[in-house]
């Protein structure tokens, strides 16, 4: 993933070691210092590459995710299309066979491998009979020569057909077609062309692939091969026997299409696919405004596969975020306790003319070696958890998608991106954090005095800070406005800190620390209220700055407020008891250490954040289903989608009568036609979208379909805006995510937008107006066949005349009788009508199984982010040991007056109690919170009025197990505690 980003990661990364190097050759007294610190303490030399692993590790598997994703789409390639890069596709026999005259110059272009013509009907196959008899409704019949389609795409081009064209009655089906059907050679299948049977005997059965494997649009597809010329007699069979002069015209013929092989393999004729393709719009000339399509679906899949991978592995590279920034936190409190420990060293080595740099210098060669082992064992470790992510998505794709099969790759270009971003974050972390132990005190820090916390800033400081608290300020205001999302949280905060130096000079810094941190921690949690648009801009970054932010905020408030925190348990710490001595001695550390703690809280909280607000979101997701499935179907029970080639006559009256008498209480017919659309969300003009009209007719008008937002000047009400898309041929209704395939929720687009629809047979263009935009587009989405083309809803009277013949009955939206079971009902009209191809969708059924995907997607999400929490939970044994090393004189002194053993292992559990439960609740309480201001202010929660849902179950779990692990790591640190004898620990030297 990311190619582009390879080469400055690589870059950078360079940068960063070489300059390391040159420091560890230039200096070498600071390279033997910091390999003999490394090889004094390999117990805390293993916590800090254990602090980086995960970073590394999370990085690398993000981006194995996004590679999985992209190498599955792209199978579609190799299976559906293999040599084929290009089509030409006419909707007529005699005008397929003039643009395959047209295009025949192009077998003399050096960029082009093969051509081939060949004509595809879809059809119902059925094999067996009785109740033996299997049916495969969406079937595609093909003509083509197969020695000519042995040499497509050139000597070894793969083509996935060989051998003698199948004679009359004989067929060639491929392996998907066969399992389907449950038939091998020599067994025959029944074909439906145009309701008629025909019997064919399978020949042989040949692997899905390439030819073998192509379609019509479709990831799936069930292919037979039949002699040339048996299409055509049954096209002109049914039309000589169609009742009437309008039956036959609305007879679909079969599809020909001239397929074009560009020279490459599969992937590699991608990149000639541009000139190809405009040399023959070139070729067809008049063609091309007369129902002769140029499409390039190789150039569409593979593009498709890069946009799917590079989003999906985006949102678990945004999830896996606050486990890195945790990551990083723990980094940098394990630094800190170094410093704090080397604090008399480093003064020592100061007071003899070592400078301030030299120090950043030997503790960055020191983190480099750190990193890069780090990055060593993260990296393989990444592609291991990568591993684990595609095996839990494979079962949720199955859920909704049978099409979908995942393939985990990695690519070597994502393993370098991860080992680089890995490295650059370890070493910036190291690099910032030895900056701020540089500072000190020489003479304190060789007296191994405290620090002193009210040291003045600086004039320089302050005029540089003033200078970017008005810069940022100013930079805030049109973001704001503007409702950026990213910025409109992160301005505003950081001009709040660059005036923290200011404010100091005027008031204490607990009041000024104090009051940045609320401002920042109201501003995040309500600037969704003063601006709702905030969420409109689908972007990850908004919800990392947002999450971030309210972490930080809110344990800096805490931190400097823990006297106001813990006076509940002032009546505890004032007893004279070994309780009282335990809890004066447990939150004695924390107040007393405030950036560690803060850093240990944060890691805690940011985490715990995220989880409780994806369980919440899961939890409002499970109990909206109910009203999604009254938002999406509207009252109709079943969508039957219909082979147009083979449309059912009269469906009003054949799905109420026979057999079906009673059990259908309403029909409505739903012409669609296939389309290109311009973004609305854009104004390039170069950017289209597969998209799919249907025509609104006033019967379906009359459903009024729930909007989630409408043109305001077509009325007050849907209804209003559903009479006017049905009357006035300018106003089309779209959904809310049109032209999005990833990413947060968010609407990129206003009713009012303007939209480019366009015929792709005939290329004629109408421009349209968005009126409405749906609130659950699902009933316009086609049978689960992996096609995907966002609907675009607009007056059947307008539809018709753009798309003329090529707009055809494919839809029919049935609404059950009362006390009819809607998988009864699916089950009969698919018995009854298979010959039209009849595929029959529970509509309820459909928004359960998604709404489970999609729990089952965030429990995946949640999983991946706990890792955060090892981070967490590790940084707290960290500091609890090195709490047990830098206290050990102090317990030492405490037990020879008398303190207890088990009094001193009482204090550091309760130590760990209170940190742990600190940060647990805190980042629960905003979880909470957050989402909660979420579910009343956002517009993705309009319309549901079904109360706040609280997750208390998967909360409370949530919060013992972690508060359970907490502690266990603590044990082992307080009975080393427990175990110091006090006349080795009073006079023992570090």
């Amino acid at each position: 993933m990311y190619p582009n980003l390879t080469l400055p990661l690589i870059a950078l990364a360079a940068l960063a070691l070489g300059l390391t190097l040159a420091a560890a050759v230039r200096r070498p007294y600071l390279r033997r210092l910091a390999l003999r610190q490394v090889a004094r303490r390999p117990a805390e030399a293993l916590t800090i590459v254990a602090a980086c692993v995960l970073g590394t590790a999370l990085i690398v598997a993000s981006l194995s995710v996004g590679d999985t994703l992209n190498s599955s789409v792209r199978q579609v390639a190799y299976q559906v299309l293999g040599p084929i890069d290009e089509t030409a596709t006419s909707t007529s026999t005699s005008q397929g066979a003039q643009a395959a005259a047209r295009l025949a110059p192009l077998r003399a272009d050096p960029n082009v491998d093969g051509l081939l013509t060949v004509t595809g009907l879809q059809s119902a196959v059925t094999a067996g009979s009785g109740r033996a008899e299997t049916v495969q409704p969406r079937g595609l019949v093909w003509e083509a020569d197969f020695p000519s389609a042995a040499r497509f795409g050139g000597t070894g081009g793969g083509s996935g057909l060989s051998g003698a064209t199948p004679g009359p009655g004989r067929a060639v089906v491929n392996d998907l077609l066969a399992s389907s059907l449950h038939v091998r050679a020599g067994d025959p299948v029944d074909v439906y062309l145009y309701h008629q049977p025909r019997r064919f005997v399978v020949e042989r059965v040949v692997p899905a692939q390439g030819l073998a494997g192509m379609g019509l649009g479709d990831a799936r597809n069930y292919d037979l091969f039949v002699a040339p010329g048996t299409l055509g007699s049954a096209y002109r069979a049914a039309a000589g026997s169609a009742t009437g002069i309008g039956a036959a015209a609305a007879l679909a013929a079969p599809v020909t299409q001239t397929l074009v092989s560009n020279r490459g393999g599969v992937e590699g004729g991608n990149v000639l696919s541009d000139r190809v393709a405009a040399e023959m719009s070139t070729l067809l000339g008049p063609l091309n405004a007369h129902g002769t399509a140029v499409a390039q679906p190789k150039k569409d899949v593979l593009d498709s596969a890069s946009r799917a991978g590079d989003q999906l592995g985006a949102l678990f590279l945004f999830i896996g975020s606050f486990a890195i920034i945790a990551g990083a936190l723990l980094l940098v409190n394990v630094f800190v306790m170094l410093g704090e420990e080397r604090k008399s060293q480093l003064g020592m080595a100061r007071a003899v003319g070592m400078k301030r740099s030299h120090l950043v210098g030997g503790f960055v060669i020191e983190g480099c070696c750190y990193s890069l082992a780090a990055g060593l064992i993260g990296t393989p470790l990444g592609i291991g958890v990568g591993r684990i992510i595609e095996f839990a998505a494979q079962r949720i794709f199955a859920g909704w998608n049978s099409s979908m099969t995942l393939h985990f790759s990695v690519s070597s270009v994502s393993l370098v991106n991860g080992f680089c971003a890995g490295l650059l974050i370890a070493l910036a972390t190291v690099a910032a954090t030895s900056i701020r132990i540089s500072r000190f005190n020489i003479i304190a820090a060789i007296r191994d005095l405290p620090a002193d916390g009210a040291r003045r800033s600086r004039r320089r400081t302050l005029l540089l800070s003033g200078a970017a608290c008005a810069v940022l300020t100013a930079a805030a205001v049109p973001a704001v406005v503007g409702s950026t999302g990213p910025n409109t949280y992160l301005l505003p905060s950081l001009a709040v800190l660059c005036a923290v130096p200011l404010a100091a000079r005027l008031a204490p810094r607990n009041w000024v620390y104090s009051g940045a941190a609320l401002l920042i921690l109201a501003w995040g949690l309500t600037a969704n209220l003063l601006r709702p648009r905030i969420f409109d801009n689908p972007t990850t970054t908004t919800y990392i700055i947002l999450g971030t932010l309210l972490a930080f905020a809110a344990v800096v408030l805490v931190v400097e407020n823990q006297e106001f925190v813990l006076k509940p348990l002032t009546r505890l710490v004032g007893g004279p008891t070994d309780n009282g001595l335990a809890t004066r001695l447990a939150i004695a550390y924390p107040i007393g250490r405030k950036f560690r703690t803060g850093a240990t809280l944060v890691m805690y909280c940011l985490v715990v954040l995220t989880l409780v607000l994806m369980t919440e979101l899961s939890a409002m997701v499970g109990m909206t289903v109910d009203h999604a499935v009254s938002q999406a179907s509207a009252g109709y029970t079943i969508r039957a989608d219909v082979n147009p080639a083979t449309p059912i006559a009269q469906p009003q009256t054949a799905l109420r009568s026979g057999d079906l008498a009673g059990e259908v209480a309403h029909v409505t017919p739903v012409s669609s036609a296939p389309a290109k659309a311009s973004d609305p969300g854009t104004s390039s003009p170069a950017t289209t979208v597969v998209a799919r009209v249907y025509g609104v007719s006033r019967e379906l008008s009359a459903r009024d379909f729930p909007l989630s937002s409408r043109l305001a000047s077509l009325g007050p009400d849907d209804r209003s805006v559903w009479r006017a898309v049905e009357s006035d041929p300018r106003y089309v209704v779209l959904e809310s995510s049109f032209a999005v395939s990833g990413g947060p929720p968010g609407s990129r687009f206003s009713p009012g937008a303007p939209l480019t629809v366009t015929d792709p047979q005939t290329g004629r263009t109408e421009h349209k107006i968005v009126a409405g935009l749906l609130s659950d587009p699902l009933m316009f989405y086609g049978a689960n066949t992996g096609t995907y083309a966002h609907p675009v809803l607009m007056s059947q009277r307008a539809a018709a005349a753009q798309f003329g013949p090529d707009l055809r009955p494919t839809v029919l939206l049935v609404q059950a009788a009362p006390g009819v079971s809607a998988q009864t009902l699916a089950a009969d009209l698919q018995r009854r009508f298979f010959t039209s191809g009849l595929v029959a969708t529970q509509v309820e059924q459909l928004v359960r199984d998604n709404f489970s995907a999609s729990q089952s997607f965030f429990q995946l999400m949640n999983g991946f982010l706990a890792l955060g929490l090892v981070v967490g939970i590790a940084g707290l044994g960290v500091m609890m040991t090195r709490a047990v090393r830098e206290r050990r004189r102090t317990i030492g002194v405490l037990r020879a007056l008398g303190i207890q053993a088990r009094t001193i292992r009482r204090s550091f559990l309760m130590e760990s109690t209170f940190v742990a439960l600190e940060g647990i609740l805190l980042g629960a309480a905003l979880g909470l919170l957050t989402t909660y201001l979420l579910y009343t202010k956002s517009s993705a929660f309009n319309g549901i009025n079904l109360g706040f849902p609280i997750a208390w179950g998967e909360i409370l779990t949530l919060v013992g197990i972690t508060f359970a692990a907490s502690l266990l790591t603590t044990v082992l640190p307080a009975r080393r505690a427990a175990g110091i004898r006090p006349a080795v620990a009073v006079r023992v030297a570090d």
